[in-house]
Parts: structure tokens; sequence; C-alpha cells
């Protein structure tokens, strides 16, 4: 079978492989990956940024959807020909993350899923919704689920509610969707006009161009009355949290859902009243197979499409990783296996 290998760190050292078809063992299902997308973790970990053990040659990704061909002989709730997602963080089943759910992330502690085949653990998969194609199904793992546990579960979004969604990058696009989805007014940041037309076509009910308004939590607070939004997730880290705080009114919840701009947080207390105004930072990556399983359902029931920048064939690996480090792309970018 076909499978993406990186031989060393750097995108250059990316090289598609034939390796031996795997068998799945008796908790396992062989799954025949569909299509798998990208995320910025996928960069950092080809990169060399952000783990350093990982064991060369690496088969990249840790998003990816395709259909059950075989199931092992203790599997009793799955069957060959259903179509599945990979479940990121393999062992979170439900409820809340402790140390042992959370000790096998796919493509960290695992191989990934740029492959023609991959076995995972029968737990380690969710159902795909019905709406969605392959290509779809593949960017819901980290983007998606990120955004809905922290709106949904950590944030308890609730109709009528206002949020600020951050750029046009996957998690903050999901957010968008599932924010309306549930009846909350969006207001998003955004680096140009075209970005803000299609912000708007999303559903957005404002749009903020951060390179025009660099101290864009004012335009929030002027849009928001003075009081701020509800719910922010913070896409950058280091050069947003300050601004993300300053957007959020009292009581207001601020999820890290990500680190572009770099991993410091600069934070003053006093300055961001962060106790005066009793806001919340929460800590947030993806979510349990159960949370998975219900984003899921919301999304054929809203008939929610996610926002795709482009799709590449497995021979084009390395053109896909240089867009998204371009940092141009508007949604998620796949690979079709």
């Amino acid at each position: 079978m076909k499978a993406v290998q990186l031989t060393n760190f750097g995108i250059r050292n990316f090289r598609v492989a034939e390796i031996e078809k795997p068998t799945p063992r008796a908790n396992e299902v062989l799954v025949n990956i569909k299509a798998v997308s990208l995320n910025y973790l996928d960069t950092i970990l080809a990169n060399g940024s952000f783990h350093k053990d990982l064991s060369f040659p690496y088969i990249p990704a840790s998003d990816g959807a395709g259909i059950i061909e075989a199931i092992g002989s203790d599997v009793t709730q799955w069957k060959a020909g259903d179509r599945v997602a990979v479940q990121y963080v393999q062992n979170w089943t439900k409820g809340l993350i402790d140390k042992n759910s959370n000790a096998v992330r796919v493509a960290w502690q695992t191989p990934g899923v740029m492959a023609e085949y991959v076995c995972l653990p029968a737990h380690g998969v969710v159902r795909a919704p019905a709406n969605l194609s392959n290509e779809e199904t593949a960017t819901l793992p980290i983007a998606a689920l990120t955004a809905w546990q922290g709106l949904i579960n950590q944030a308890n979004l609730r109709p009528g509610q206002t949020v600020l969604t951050q750029g046009t990058g996957g998690v903050s696009l999901f957010a968008l969707q599932i924010a309306k989805a549930a009846g909350a007014r969006v207001i998003a940041t955004t680096s140009n006009k075209d970005k803000a037309e299609r912000l708007i076509a999303l559903g957005a009910d404002a749009v903020i161009n951060y390179n025009e308004y660099p101290d864009w939590h004012e335009s929030v607070q002027s849009l928001t009355g003075g009081e701020g939004v509800d719910i922010t997730l913070d896409v950058a880290g280091t050069r947003t949290i300050v601004r993300s705080l300053r957007s959020v009114k009292e009581n207001g919840f601020v999820g890290t859902a990500g680190f572009i701009s770099g991993a410091d947080l600069p934070l003053n207390i006093h300055d961001q009243k962060i106790n005066m105004s009793f806001l919340r930072i929460q800590g947030l990556a993806v979510g349990s197979a159960e949370s998975f399983t219900a984003l899921n359902r919301a999304i054929e029931v809203n008939d929610i499409h996610p926002v795709i920048d482009s799709i590449f064939s497995l021979d084009r690996v390395q053109e896909a990783y240089e867009r998204l480090e371009e940092g141009k792309h508007m949604g998620k970018i796949v690979l079709s296996v």
C-alpha cells in the first residue's frame, strides 16, 4: 500500500513509499483511509519544533476519514463498509480527560494516518456524518471538535449570546458555523476584504479587519455597546491573548485554542481585569469520542459543511504543507488518498 513518510525533520523530506498493508488485531478495525486534513500541529511536528522524539520514517497526519474494510475478532460495534473519522486522542472515549485517556494521540504517540490503510482501536474511530464527503469528514477530528469542545462543553454557549471568532483557520471557521447553528451572534476578525465577504456569507454578523484596526478589541467593545462578547477562542496565543481578554464581558470565557504567534501568554491580572471581571481562561484541545459523536449529529441536523481551502493528491504532500505554512488559506487543506 502507499503511505507518505517523513525521513527526517523538514517538509522537503516527505516521500510516498510502498509499505506492507496492516492486519487488524482482535480489538482493532482496518480503515481504508480516503482523505486526511492538515493542522498547524502537523507542520510543527514535521519541522521538529514541537516534538523531537519522532521515529523515522514517520507517517504524518492526525485527521483522517475512511471506510472500515475489516474488523478484529473482538469488535462488535463496527462492520465492514462503515464510514468513520479518526478520534485524535485515542483513549478519550467520554467524560473529562485524565492522564490515562490523554496518553495516546494519533501521529504523536502513534503513526499518523496519511496512508491507504491504518489499523486503529475500535474505540478510536467515530461514525462519519451522513451529509459529508470523505474529504469534508477528514477536516473534523481536531479543528471542528476543538471548536465544539470550547463553545458547547466548556463555555456552555446559549442562544442569544455573542461569540468572537478570530481569523479564517479551521477552528475559527468551525466556531463560526457551530455558534450560528446554536443561535448565537458572531463577530469575526480577518485580514482582508475578500475574506471578510466570505465570513459574512458563512453567517458572521459583523467582521473586523485587524490590519485596519490593530486594536480590534476596541471595535469588539463598540459593536457590543461597550459590554464585550460572551465567548472567544484565542487561536494565536502571545500576540492576541490580551486583546481576547479585553474583548469579553464580565464572566466571559477565553479558550486558548492555539499558539500560532507564540505560546507565552503576557498576562497581567490587574491590567486585564481578570479577577475584577471574573474572566475564565480555559485550556482547550479537542474532545472525547462521545463529544465527537454529538458534534457529528449537530452537523447532520444543521447540514453544516466544512470550508475546504484546497485538495491535494498524496504525491503533492509537500505543496500541501507549503500552502499551510504560507498562512494565506481559508479553511482546511485536505489530501485525497
